[in-house]
């Protein structure tokens, strides 16, 4: 699981293969067809590693900083995107789970793994949003993700952007503005709902 897991992150749903996998693990090639129902039910386990491994990272980030007193649209944005510093790895892990969501949508057996992470994420997000003293509800949440996916999915598929910066900006309208994001509401200073 661990080398489909790396061959996922570095190439992609399509580098997972039976053959890629086995020499990736230096195992056998019958190995990964004798512990894997198919070559689905290896991606899916690969993807749920990588996805708890971009959820352990977030946590550990939310305990580090849980005293800092972070304003909450730097911390969102921290939590989601990683931090300013952050390392290839985390960079990898995010372009995973997006990759994950597009692949969930012709792959049934990574549905259920996405709705699974997803609620996580969103409990940490809400946690995070409560200690900082900002609206934290599920529905809130869910909304600040979306609008958060829809910038990234964009910034990822261009040369040279930064997707902090569009994140702090709409989150700061999202989070902080004077009409903070509501469901079937406002969306913030920078669109109404019409």
């Amino acid at each position: 699981m661990t080398a489909a897991a790396e061959l996922l992150l570095t190439g992609g749903y399509d580098a997972v293969r039976h053959r890629s996998v086995a020499a990736r693990a230096r195992l056998p090639l019958a190995s990964t067809t004798y512990y894997f129902d198919s070559l689905d039910d290896l991606v899916a386990h690969a993807a749920e590693v990588n996805g708890r491994r971009e959820l352990d990272l977030i946590r550990e980030q939310m305990r580090e900083r849980a005293a800092d007193g972070q304003d909450p649209v730097t911390l969102v944005t921290d939590l989601l995107i990683g931090p300013d510093d952050a390392d290839d790895e985390r960079h990898d892990l995010l372009v995973a789970r997006y990759e994950r969501v597009l692949a969930a949508a012709r792959h049934p057996q990574l549905q259920g793994l996405h709705c699974r992470l997803r609620s996580e994420l969103e409990e940490m997000v809400a946690d995070a949003l409560a200690a900082a003293g900002r609206r934290s509800d599920r529905e809130h949440v869910r909304l600040l993700l979306a609008l958060v996916d829809g910038l990234v999915l964009g910034a990822l598929g261009e040369e040279g952007t930064d997707p902090r910066a569009r994140i702090r900006d709409v989150l700061r309208g999202a989070v902080e503005g004077p009409a903070p994001l509501e469901p079937g509401g406002v969306l913030g200073p920078y669109t109404s709902a019409t």
